[in-house]
């Protein structure tokens, strides 16, 4: 029995069904119980159908329970006004070890999305300095979503749009060609442009240039202009690419503005939106509020311009026409107006408002010593994505920015991230799943008994009922898009595993036939922990 609540809840559809009564999955809520007397789970479905069925819940309940028979059930009670409880039998539970050994890095794993693809575009920052904290968070909840969606059978392309067009790049090229006359002809009064970039990644991109071309182009020629926003845009991705890979997240694709306005996609999308735009003080509107906009946008500026609108609807639709259904944009909060925007520009284009989905994240603040910390020492800028990885740890920003949920803000304590106790949930859970790989180690030479057939203890029972929700949570979390949900199953296991270490002695040379039985738990248990960290990109040490 894989999935208990999932058993259980085709055993209830099944007595209803004798009773000719449909009732759908969704409508049935499956508890684990929290006190013994109650069983292992409990629902309350015979309440919920009281008024459809109009009928006692009490009565309902006696109805369902007289038509529930099944060999992973030790007993069925009635409880208060119409509470169903159920009792697992021990041996049901137990043969969930062999079940989770047997399949390893693949327990969780579904087929729930039937290899539908899903386009995620996330993080798509633009290439002209270093990542921040929201580039960050954005990085770890969309990361983790692929993850997700990967583990439940979706065939997931990760994207990042590179935004090479435009105004910021021109402005990194104003940047880069004024650093390269600074360096060059030894002269910190050359002007510097007023939306320049003065970050130190644009100085170290500007000193490799000098190293590749020298002095080649300090005659200010259009020539120069277009290789310094060509040649600065690639070293700029390079990095930002690299860093990422640092941060454990990577891209299938990385798709260009430029080459969409190269293409003639924004033409195609101007002649399929055309019964859509008028023309108002010389710039032109797309009409969104013949759909779900609040007021109609400007695609084209009185200068002749995009504004960054119409590229956007152009990459959107070159998206869906790759053959995406859904396509996923994780964007920052600011970005709260864009959704009814792109929803209906892409209508206009003949495509449902539910081919795209936002996810909108929140920003991150920095704490230190008990105040909030904003500037870098190092170069007196934002703290960068790199630099609070190196001041605590990959894994603790991993952790920690998925803890929560996307639409939530969250408070980065740093001091709290780098302690090396339970209190830190990272340090907490890691140190659980090391704890099991040193009794693992301790106890090679025991041979492992997957039928748990010697378990008998209620941490036990307890562990193991942990264990049993991990695929539900992963299938949870992923077609609700909250990785938080798997922070909290974590939580849920580490503290479990604890207790269970607590209570009962796992090895035991006296009994060799108990120790072989709660070593093969111990397994279990770190297969699990190790693919839970795995979905949220955090690693399992196997020793601390």
């Amino acid at each position: 029995m894989l999935d208990i609540e999932q058993h259980l809840k085709i055993l209830i559809i099944e007595a209803f069904k004798k009773l000719n009564v449909d009732i759908k999955e969704d409508n049935i809520v499956i508890e684990r119980s929290k006190e013994k007397a109650h069983g292992d789970y409990a629902t309350n479905v015979a309440m919920q159908m009281a008024r459809v069925l109009h009928s006692a819940p009490i009565q309902i309940a006696k109805n369902l329970v007289e038509l529930i028979n099944d060999e992973n059930i030790e007993k069925i009670e009635i409880a208060g006004p119409g509470f169903i409880n159920f009792f697992i039998k021990q041996e049901s539970l137990n043969s969930l070890i062999g079940t989770i050994i047997d399949l390893n890095q693949n327990y969780g794993n579904s087929n729930y999305g039937k290899n539908e693809k899903i386009n995620v575009e996330f993080v798509s920052a633009n290439p002209t300095g270093d990542l921040h904290l929201g580039h960050a968070r954005g990085a770890a909840i969309g990361d983790c979503i692929c993850r997700l969606y990967s583990k439940i059978g979706y065939d997931v392309t990760r994207e990042y749009y590179v935004n090479d067009a435009g105004n910021q790049i021109n402005n990194l090229a104003k940047s880069i060609r004024a650093r390269y006359h600074q360096i060059l002809e030894n002269n910190p009064d050359y002007p510097f442009p007023e939306d320049g970039y003065h970050g130190e990644d644009v100085f170290n991109i500007t000193k490799t240039i000098i190293a590749e071309i020298g002095d080649k182009y300090l005659s200010d020629s259009e020539e120069g202009f277009e290789f310094f926003k060509e040649r600065g845009t690639a070293l700029e991705l390079q990095k930002l690419e690299k860093d990422l890979q640092m941060f454990r997240v990577s891209f299938d694709v990385f798709s260009s503005e430029k080459k969409i306005r190269q293409n003639g996609e924004v033409e195609k999308v101007l002649e399929k939106c055309k019964d859509f735009i008028y023309q108002k003080d010389g710039a032109t509107f797309l009409r969104t509020t013949d759909f779900t906009d609040d007021k109609d946008r400007v695609i084209i500026k009185s200068d002749g311009s995009y504004t960054y609108l119409l590229p956007d609807i152009a990459y959107h639709v070159n998206k869906l026409e790759r053959g995406f259904p859904l396509c996923i944009d994780c964007l920052g909060a600011d970005h709260h107006g864009y959704i009814e925007r792109m929803k209906s520009a892409l209508q206009m284009c003949g495509y449902s408002p539910k081919c795209l989905e936002i996810e909108l994240i929140q920003m991150v603040r920095l704490f230190k010593d008990g105040n909030e910390y904003k500037m870098s020492k190092r170069t007196g800028n934002a703290v960068s994505m790199k630099e609070l990885c190196e001041e605590t740890s990959i894994d603790a920003v991993r952790y920690f920015f998925v803890s929560r949920a996307a639409s939530s803000h969250l408070d980065y304590d740093i001091d709290s991230a780098k302690k090396m106790e339970s209190s830190n949930p990272v340090y907490y859970a890691q140190y659980a799943h090391a704890r099991l790989c040193a009794i693992l180690e301790q106890g090679k030479d025991i041979p492992l008994d997957k039928s748990g057939k010697n378990l008998t203890e209620e941490k036990e029972k307890a562990l193991l009922k942990v264990l049993a929700e991990y695929p539900k949570e992963i299938v949870n979390a992923a077609i609700n898009r909250s990785p938080y949900k798997i922070t909290t199953f974590i939580q849920k296991l580490a503290v479990s595993i604890n207790e269970f270490y607590t209570m009962c002695r796992v090895i035991d040379k006296s009994n060799i036939e108990l120790s072989s039985s709660r070593i093969a738990l111990c397994k279990a248990c770190q297969i699990v922990l190790k693919n839970a960290l795995e979905v949220i990109g955090v690693s399992a040490p196997t020793r601390m």
